[in-house]
């Protein structure tokens, strides 16, 4: 009984839960409040920000997180297969729009964000990472970005004007030629964005927990190995094998 309540809470957060804590995160990437109207402004998710989520998800098989060749495969049930496609499908929208809400709109500093993302991801790359340190690093990584957009730029591109814009229009006036120019959105955008990347990572965390509690799939490795051998040592090893004796006590 207990194996088929751990298989069905299986099933429910991998075909239930993730994919729609990623759609969420999918669905809230791109939502701006106007700063005047108070409406619902969709930003569509920039061409960068799709090149961004393949790194990232290059980066998760790199890190263990995800492993397609044991969630997709010919010797599983179509349907499985159908899900766990859906669900890498969910969390490659959801880190495009996870960027796209931590990626300033326009002007200099959308391309200053963007240059920082595909750097940082590109020399990851070439690291090694297993899971936590892969989803702490991610972390970081989304937790210094939202603190410069929506706490430190939110204060540049008010319309009341803060100290750093005036500091900021001090020193690079002349310089910029207007490109520091980006729409001013109300406060709610920046809690709109922290719950988010809060609701990204959690999924994240959930679906490294998903995959580590996952049945080892059980693989013929000492077959492999065997076959590997030269005709000489295959001979060595039967022989080995039966000349061993076998202790039933």
């Amino acid at each position: 009984m207990s194996q088929a309540n751990r298989s069905r809470n299986r099933a429910l957060v991998n075909f239930v839960l993730l994919p729609s804590l990623f759609l969420t995160v999918a669905l809230l990437g791109g939502l701006r409040i106007g700063a005047e109207s108070r409406s619902f402004i969709f930003i569509a998710p920039p061409l960068v920000t799709l090149l961004l989520a393949a790194l990232s998800m290059l980066l998760f098989v790199r890190g263990g997180l995800l492993r397609f060749h044991e969630w997709i495969g010919s010797d599983l049930p179509p349907l499985t297969n159908v899900a766990h496609t859906w669900m890498f499908v969910t969390i490659f929208f959801a880190s495009a729009q996870a960027f796209n809400s931590v990626l300033p709109e326009r002007g200099l500093f959308h391309w200053l964000f963007s240059f920082f993302f595909l750097w940082t991801l590109w020399n990851n790359q070439f690291s090694s990472f297993d899971a936590r340190r892969l989803l702490r690093s991610v972390t970081i990584l989304f937790g210094t970005a939202f603190v410069l957009k929506h706490i430190l730029l939110a204060n540049l591109y008010s319309p009341e004007g803060g100290w750093l814009k005036r500091v900021a229009g001090t020193l690079l006036q002349g310089v910029t030629l207007g490109t520091l120019d980006a729409p001013a959105f109300a406060p709610i955008t920046g809690y709109i964005a922290f719950f988010t990347l809060a609701l990204y990572i959690a999924g994240l965390i959930v679906f490294a927990f998903a995959v580590k509690d996952e049945p080892t799939v059980v693989t013929h490795t000492l077959v492999d190995e065997y076959r590997q051998l030269s005709a000489a040592e295959r001979l060595s090893v039967r022989e080995a094998i039966i000349d061993d004796p076998v202790d039933l006590d």
